[in-house]
């Protein structure tokens, strides 16, 4: 097991042992929440901020769970209310049935809201200076919001079955996709107090990884079935995705590319730093 793997495990357990926990008597809105953490996912974004900690401020990383899970908590919101009948209209997320489907629309939109919102109560509560909290804060709500995931995602609904540039296309991904994942990243870097300019390499780094993440999820939507990926698949017949504009042969020389970009990205990172990103890329995209 190599030490990516033990964060994630021990993220898991801290996650499972800090499931919302509701006060009331809703028949099933506490359910409903926890089982939507708990239907597993590759927790990306908590993994590249623990990651992070880990190789630069390793006595951290506990004190940095509360905010892996407040990430991961709004990271959340954005796949339920994303496969809500308004949006994707989806009934699979990570090889689950999604939350419109087990229960009702109301009790999705709802799930979404309080994981939006417990995201940043994890954070301001976490054992972590003052000033740092508000900083992990405000960056969290600068690329998860209006500046980033959420245009994102209103771009990407209001131009269904219309055909975008490949400049507007990467707009639309680098704000709902890869802004969230270079945050991950980022807030890592704040926890640890890192410098400046590597706090600027390493958001850099993030965008470029999340575009590729983006990439990576067009082509298995395009290549695999439901049951492989957990989520519907063969569903972006009509969305802006990179397989649709360029073809499937253009977008994995596409990824190609952005494989070998991210690669420059990692030689302007510290070494060890660079070398556990690089393990990270690798695993993920086979490059």
């Amino acid at each position: 097991m190599n030490q990516n793997e033990i964060i994630l495990r021990d993220f898991e357990l801290y996650l499972n042992y800090n499931l919302p926990s509701i006060e009331g008597f809703h028949p099933h809105f506490q359910k409903a929440l926890r089982e939507i953490l708990q239907a597993g996912g590759k927790r990306f974004r908590p993994m590249l901020l623990l990651s992070i900690v880990d190789i630069c401020s390793p006595l951290l990383v506990k004190n940095s769970y509360p905010v892996a899970l407040g990430l991961e908590m709004l990271h959340t919101y954005s796949l339920i209310h994303d496969d809500l009948p308004a949006m994707d209209d989806a009934n699979l997320r990570r090889g689950h049935p999604t939350l419109h489907v087990t229960y009702d629309e109301v009790t999705a939109i709802l799930a979404g809201d309080a994981l939006n919102t417990d995201a940043f109560y994890k954070i301001s509560t976490a054992p972590l200076s003052a000033q740092i909290r508000i900083e992990l804060v405000k960056i969290l709500a600068q690329n998860g919001g209006s500046g980033g995931m959420v245009i994102g995602q209103a771009i990407d609904c209001e131009f269904e079955d219309k055909i975008l540039s490949q400049n507007q296309l990467e707009f639309l991904h680098f704000n709902k996709t890869a802004k969230l994942i270079a945050a991950s990243l980022l807030m890592g870097a704040v926890i640890c107090e890192l410098d400046e300019k590597s706090k600027t390499a390493i958001f850099n780094f993030g965008l470029n990884l999340g575009l590729l993440f983006q990439i990576q999820d067009d082509i298995i939507d395009a290549t695999q079935s439901s049951q492989e990926a957990g989520k519907p698949t063969k569903n972006d017949g009509n969305k802006n995705s990179f397989v649709n504009l360029l073809g499937l042969d253009d977008a994995l020389r596409y990824k190609k590319k952005a494989l070998e970009a991210l690669h420059m990205e990692l030689k302007k990172l510290d070494k060890k730093l660079a070398d556990r990103l690089n393990v990270i890329v690798k695993g993920y995209f086979n490059g």
